[in-house]
Order: C-alpha cells, then sequence, then structure tokens
C-alpha cells in the first residue's frame, strides 16, 4: 500500500495559503523551471501567495524584480500581492527576472497562477494514474497554511496502499485534530483514503499534528503497519510585533559624550522565529522637542544612544521619543507597533553658585556670641535639593581669631554668618571677612575657579560694659614684717570705654588670714595684721585675695590679687617654654618644645624641614604668667662637626668661591695642630716650674658656651651672666640670677646651628639681652636652653693639664 499524489498538494503548497505544484518544462537557455501557484480566486493586497526557490535557478542573483507590478518578490523567494486581485480567467501568469549586475548574468522564473477549482476536477483521472503505479506505504510531506481561506474541506493529500490491488482497503485515521483535541479537525475518506483538513488552524496554538493511518479489509486484516502522517502548520504573518512595556523611561547624564547608552527596548513576535515573519527592526520616528535630533536607536538590538554632547538639563530635563518596531525586516508591508519612551535628563555639577552681590554689610554689638549676624544668598542652575546644588561656604580671609562661623540653611541654601566668640569695639571697630562657596558635589564644570567669593563687612558696635578685670591676676610685693596698718596699691580694675578707673568700687570678696582692707573707691590695701609666709594658705609663695570691682551701674568683674614676699624668688622656675606664633603657623610644623624640669626645654625639629637658616620664636613664662619672646637663629645644616656646619653656613661672597674639600682641610687641620703642639711645649716648658694649677681666667663668665657634640657628655660647667644659655646634653650651665619684679626680661636673639637627628634643649635664665650660638651636626646630641642657676665653675677636671701635658711631650720631643 502507498499514498498517491494529487497534482494541488505537491511540494507543500498549502502552507502558504496555497497550492505549489512545480511542473518541469523546457524552456530557453536562460529559463529555469516553471513554478505554478494555486490561487483562490480572490486576493487581497499584501498577501502572501507562495514562495519559490531562487536559489535552485540562480545562486548568484543581486537583483530581483517582478514583470507584473501586482506581485513583489522578496529575498527567499516569498511572493506578495501588492494589490488585491480578482482571477477573471483560471490561469495569469508573470515572470519572475534574476540577475547579477557584476557579471550581468540573467535569468527568469516563469509563474502560472491557477484557480483552485481546476485541481479538484481533475482529480479522479489522476487517481487512477497513481493507482496503476507501484507505491510504497510511506508518509508524503503535508502541510496546511495558518488560517486558510478554504473552501473547506481542504484537501491536504492521498494516502493509498499497494495492497488495495488485491484487496478491499478502508482507510482510517485517529490522534490529535481527529479523536483528540482539537476534535474533527481532520478526516479521511475511508474509501479513497483523502486526507481533508475541515477549518483554519492557527500555528501559534498548534505547529504540527501527528496522525496515524490504518489500512484494513472490511474483515478487519490489516496488510500494512500504521502509517505515522506529520502535518505541519505553516505560519503566516499574523502576529505584530508587540514592544515588552507600553512606555520605557530611561535616564542620562546632562554634557555626556557622543555614544552614551541611553537603554534599550526590546519587542515580541509569535510568529515562527527565524523567518521573516519575526525579523524585527525598531527606529525612532518622532522626538520631542524635535530640534535638535539627539538620539539615534540601533535598528536590530532597539538600542538608543545619544547624537550629541549638547544636552543640557538646564535648558531641557526630558525628552519624549515615539518608537516603532516592524517585522518583515522592516519592509512597508510589515507588520508594525508603537510605543513611547521618555528620557530624563540627570542633573551633572556644571553650574557653580554665584553670591546674589558682590558685598555685604552686617554689623553686631560687640561682646555678644552665637548670634546670628547676616544671611547671604546664593543662586545655583543646578537641580534644587541635591548635592550639585547645595552651598558650602567658608570663611577664606578675616576670620585669624575665629571670631565667626558660616552654616548653611538646608531649606533655603543661605549661608548663616554667626559670631561664635565676643568682638571688642576698643580693640577693632570694623572687620572685613572674604566668604567662597561651592557645592556639596565636585564641579564638573569648564570655569576657571571652582569656587565663587564675596565680601562681608562687619561693623562692630559700642556697647556700654561694665568694668574690666584685666589682667584677672595681679600681684603686689609686701615684706613679711611689713608693719600694721600700712598701705599698698591694690587691684586695679578699668572701664573698657574710658580706660579710666575711676568710678570703680572695690570690695574684698576672699582674704582666708584676714589680713588685710580693701579700700572701696582706690582698690589699694591695708595691712590688718601681720603677714606670715609660712602659712598654710600660701601657694607657691604666693597669698591670694579675691577682688570684686563695680561701676555705678552695678555691673561687675572678678579678679585676683596675689601678695609675695620679695625676699621669695616669685619670677622664677618653673618656667613655662612655648613656640610663639599663630598655631597653623611653618614654626609649630617645623619646631617642637618638649619640657625636661622646671628651667629646661628640649628644642628639637620635626616633619624633614630643609637645610638653611631659621628663626624660631620662644617665650619663656615665669609663675606669675610675665613673659619674654627670645628670637633664635637656628642655622640647620648636614655635616659632621660644628665647624663644618659653621663652614658650610657662611655666604660666599662675590660671583664664585673656592670650597676646599674634606682632605685638604684635615691636611691643613693636622699641621695647625701640630704647629700648636710644638708652641704649646714650650710654653709649658717655660712655665712648668710653677705648682699652682691654672684656673680658667676670670672673666670666663662673660663667655658664651659653644656646644661641643662629644659622644659621652662630661662634667663641664660654665659661668654665664647671660639670661639664656645653651650647653650640649650631659653639661649643665650655670647663669647668676637675681630677683626682678619685671619677670624675664631677656630679649635678645640666639642662633642655634642644628644637624638633623640632634636635638637642642632650652635653659632660661634672666638677664640683659644677649644673642646665643647653638651648633648642631648630623648625629649630633640634645641640645639645651638653661633657665639660671647660681654657682661656682669647677676646674678640677683641668687641674695640671698643662704640667702633664709637659711631662709626657718634653722628652718624647
Amino acid at each position: 500500500m502507498a499514498p498517491a499524489r494529487s497534482t494541488g498538494c505537491l511540494s507543500g503548497a498549502l502552507c502558504r495559503q496555497l497550492l505549489l505544484t512545480l511542473s518541469i518544462l523546457t524552456f530557453a537557455c536562460d529559463a529555469c523551471k516553471t513554478v505554478t501557484l494555486h490561487v483562490p480566486s480572490k486576493l487581497d493586497a499584501e498577501k502572501f501567495i507562495g514562495r519559490v526557490n531562487l536559489k535552485e535557478c540562480f545562486k548568484s542573483a543581486n537583483l530581483i524584480h517582478s514583470s507584473d507590478p501586482d506581485f513583489q518578490i522578496l529575498e527567499d523567494g516569498s511572493v506578495y500581492t501588492t494589490n488585491a486581485i480578482l482571477l477573471s480567467s483560471e490561469k495569469r501568469t508573470f515572470t519572475i527576472l534574476l540577475s547579477n549586475t557584476e557579471n550581468q548574468e540573467e535569468k527568469t522564473i516563469p509563474v502560472l497562477l491557477e484557480h483552485q477549482t481546476k485541481i479538484l476536477k481533475q482529480r479522479h483521472s489522476q487517481e487512477k494514474v497513481l493507482r496503476r503505479a507501484k507505491r510504497r506505504w510511506a508518509p508524503i510531506p503535508c502541510s496546511v497554511p495558518e488560517n486558510s481561506l478554504g473552501p473547506f474541506p481542504l484537501f491536504l493529500q492521498q494516502i493509498q496502499s499497494d495492497t488495495a490491488q488485491n484487496y478491499t482497503i478502508y482507510y482510517s485515521i485517529r490522534g490529535p485534530g481527529v479523536d483528540k483535541e482539537p476534535l474533527n479537525l481532520f478526516y479521511v475518506e475511508r474509501d479513497t483514503g483523502n486526507l481533508f483538513c475541515t477549518r483554519p488552524v492557527d500555528r501559534e496554538e498548534y505547529e504540527s499534528f501527528e496522525l496515524v493511518a490504518f489500512a484494513t479489509t472490511p474483515d478487519g486484516y490489516t496488510p500494512e503497519y500504521p502509517l505515522t502522517l506529520v502535518i505541519r502548520i505553516e505560519d503566516e504573518n499574523d502576529n505584530y510585533p508587540i514592544f515588552t512595556e507600553t512606555t520605557y523611561t530611561f535616564k542620562v547624564s546632562e554634557n555626556c559624550r557622543v555614544g552614551t547608552t541611553v537603554g534599550q527596548v526590546c519587542a515580541t513576535d509569535r510568529d515562527e522565529p527565524d523567518t521573516l515573519h519575526t525579523r524585527l527592526r525598531y527606529s525612532i520616528i518622532e522626538q520631542l522637542p524635535a530640534s535638535p535630533t539627539l538620539f539615534f536607536m540601533h535598528p536590530t538590538t532597539g538600542v538608543i544612544t545619544t547624537t550629541s554632547s549638547q544636552l543640557d538639563r538646564e535648558l531641557m530635563d526630558k525628552y519624549q521619543l515615539k518608537i516603532k518596531v516592524q517585522d518583515m525586516d522592516g519592509q512597508y508591508f510589515g507588520l508594525h507597533t508603537t510605543s513611547n519612551c521618555v528620557i530624563n535628563i540627570e542633573d551633572a555639577n556644571d553650574h557653580l553658585p554665584t553670591f546674589t552681590r558682590s558685598s555685604y554689610v552686617a554689623s553686631v554689638e560687640e561682646n555678644r556670641i552665637d548670634v546670628e549676624i547676616l544671611r547671604i544668598a546664593v543662586e545655583d542652575k543646578d537641580l534644587i535639593n541635591t548635592a550639585n546644588w547645595r552651598a558650602n561656604f567658608t570663611i577664606l580671609k578675616g576670620n585669624e581669631n575665629g571670631n565667626f562661623k558660616i552654616v548653611t540653611d538646608p531649606k533655603t541654601n543661605e549661608g548663616i554668618l554667626c559670631v561664635i566668640k565676643p568682638l571688642n569695639y576698643e580693640e577693632k571697630q570694623q572687620m572685613t571677612l572674604q566668604i567662597g562657596v561651592v557645592n556639596e558635589a565636585p564641579y564638573v564644570g569648564s570655569a576657571r575657579s571652582a569656587m565663587n567669593t564675596a565680601t562681608v563687612t562687619v561693623n562692630v558696635e559700642n556697647q556700654d560694659e561694665g568694668p574690666e578685670c584685666s589682667p584677672a591676676v595681679q600681684t603686689i610685693r609686701i615684706k613679711e614684717n611689713s608693719p600694721v596698718r600700712t598701705k599698698f596699691n591694690g587691684y586695679k580694675a578699668y572701664d573698657p570705654e574710658t580706660s579710666s578707673s575711676s568710678d570703680i568700687r572695690y570690695k574684698k570678696l576672699s582674704d582666708p588670714e584676714g589680713w588685710v582692707t580693701v579700700d572701696e573707691n582706690s582698690g589699694s590695701i591695708v595691712i590688718l595684721r601681720s603677714l606670715d609666709r609660712e602659712a598654710e594658705t600660701i601657694r607657691n609663695g604666693i597669698y591670694n585675695i579675691t577682688i570684686l570691682a563695680s561701676d555705678k551701674d552695678g555691673r561687675t568683674c572678678t579678679g585676683t590679687l596675689g601678695i609675695v614676699d620679695p625676699d621669695e624668688p616669685i619670677h622664677g622656675p618653673p618656667f613655662d617654654f612655648t613656640l610663639d606664633g599663630v598655631s597653623d603657623s611653618d614654626v609649630f610644623r617645623m619646631w617642637r618644645l618638649t619640657k625636661i624640669n622646671d628651667t629646661a626645654a628640649r628644642l628639637s625639629y620635626q616633619n624633614d624641614p630643609q637645610f638653611g637658616q631659621y628663626t624660631v620664636p620662644v617665650r619663656v613664662t615665669d609663675r606669675l604668667g610675665q613673659s619674654r619672646i627670645t628670637q633664635l637663629d637656628v642655622v640647620l645644616c648636614d655635616c659632621i662637626t660644628v665647624n663644618d656646619c659653621d663652614i658650610r653656613a657662611s655666604p660666599i661672597g662675590g660671583n664664585g668661591g673656592v670650597i676646599l674639600g674634606t682632605w685638604a682641610i684635615l691636611a691643613i687641620l693636622l699641621g695647625i695642630a701640630l704647629l700648636f703642639c710644638i708652641l704649646f711645649t714650650l710654653v709649658c716648658g717655660a712655665t712648668g716650674t710653677a705648682k699652682k694649677p691654672k684656673v680658667f681666667p676670670d672673666d670666663l663668665a662673660q663667655q658664651n658656651l659653644i656646644v661641643s657634640n662629644t659622644e659621652a657628655p662630661g662634667d663641664d660647667k660654665v659661668y654665664s651672666t647671660n639670661g639664656f644659655t645653651t650647653h650640649t646634653m650631659g653639661g649643665s650651665a650655670q647663669g647668676i640670677c637675681g630677683t626682678m619684679g619685671s619677670g624675664v626680661k631677656n630679649g635678645g636673639q640666639e642662633t642655634i646651628e642644628m644637624v638633623k637627628g640632634g636635638h637642642q634643649t632650652l635653659e632660661s635664665c634672666q638677664g640683659a639681652g644677649h644673642h646665643h650660638t647653638l651648633e648642631s651636626c648630623r648625629g649630633g646630641g640634645q641640645h639645651t636652653l638653661d633657665s639660671c642657676r647660681g654657682g661656682q665653675i669647677e676646674t678640677d677636671h683641668c687641674k695640671y693639664t698643662c704640667s702633664e701635658w709637659y711631662s709626657y711631650t718634653q722628652p718624647r720631643l
């Protein structure tokens, strides 16, 4: 048993809504096989009617043309109508022209359109011919076009068994579409084996059907095995491509580069994959605002990119695109849908905050603190309430004493200028501040300066103030045996407006021992009882009483009056050593003072300063708070000995100079040392009979100590009358100090030559102005500035030096 084929189902033509058969004809050498397409009598516009195998005719064709304008031929051979057609006769022909423009070769494919009713009339005669042929019981490829228009029942093919020549054969089928869902879609004629479809089929619902055909005799005998028949549903472009979202929303930063990816859109199509029905093309059909064109959409991927770097959020913060997707590779007759795309332009900090004015004026009463004196508005075109818009204010100049601060109001973005430290009208009546403003986010624009500035003039208003107790601690000297009823100067307060002490009244608040009374008008004190310097209430030799000063309006201030015995060294140690200057100056970054004891401190460098000469201001304060600043000239050099440091630190005059090398200097020093030994021997020989050892000269106390960088410290002590002495660690300088009521009065200039790695120690002493030189070399010892101490010069280690040297060198020389 074998299946038979009708003329209307060759090559599975029904998958294209038509029966396509190929007839082999003989044409001229440039003509290919004629293709016959079986079509209904009425064809709609843009209707698929069949497919022609173009490659079989002409593989290298690059130009396809139809001789009939009512039909269009695609690259894959699909034939579509361009207009609605009504076949007035049973046949219509046209030619497909194929050509290769490179080699000018041309071929043609004749196409015959035949009315479907003609096939049905010829069916029975064809069956007779097929029955006479020997066929095998095997499946023939069969397909049904999706959404076929009929007429129904639609003939598909004929199945036939070879055993029908000897037996009466009945045909039957089973499977999906027959006795399973969808029921009764297919049936077969029992006697002929003709297979029919009863209604249209949706490929998106059923892609294919697998049926089982049976051939049996009337008595139930089965001469053939069951035959599997696969019926494929050929796709029709009946589904529109659909975007995955009705509205796409993307964002991109302003001023971004050309080609920056904005986002990607996507669409789906339910038609058969990998066909023209699902080959999609994307495009932008409208942009709002329309000009200038700023975006591009890739036709196959749907990726949207920028075409300009001039996106400016401040000009336009949102763009709307109308986008389209079309199947059939974007050809005009393809199905298409549209969607919307919203592109939000993100803000970048490309605009600086600017002051609304270049200068401002504010006023504040003196002595007021934590008060707002000015609000400064700024303008910023960037997005409000973002880091690109929020302002940060800074006081650039004029606030060295820390009287002001400026903060940002988070709601209005204004700068709020406040006074946090009281101002004094008597000291300064007007202050000028320079204010700068930036954003929280870094600036990415093209302006030369990333900060805008303005000037604020603050006028300090005078306030009628109460008395001022300054200094808060004042001292007077009264001897322990001063008689009762003796009058002394007392505490003095003054009116800051007039700088006068008149109209100020005084009152004693605290007098632990009840030794004195205070005059209400002048503040002077009178001894009531004898003073006792051994009393428990005396601390560090000072007896303190508390004084209340008030003016006529009842405003008051409080001060402390310290009574000191003149015999007590109140102006002596403990001393306080500090560097003088602004806290953020180079002095504090380069130098450091470390206290050793009550009279000494160590000066050392930090942060690896460069070699050169520096001036270091050192303030020495006694225990009563009186102080004096001494300027120390420090020479920092890279040397081995102090003498090397002197040579290298000395300037070379003229346009040029000669610097001796190390070995040359050593040779000179060796010659000098040899000559000195001879001369010293002669001198010692002349004075060798003297038994009494030599001592240091009497005027040695007037000399400055020169630092020796010896590895091991000695016990030398130098007697000095200078107020500020220096020596190496291990040595100690003694000074003669008197008690002075004015406190530390040394105010000369010190010169210190240091080498990196060494430490200097400062020891303080009172005295007249002076100049000291402290030298130090790399790896040198620690150096001190010592406070004044009394003492004798120790010279025991120098005794008999000359005689011993004489005894040793005389016989050898």
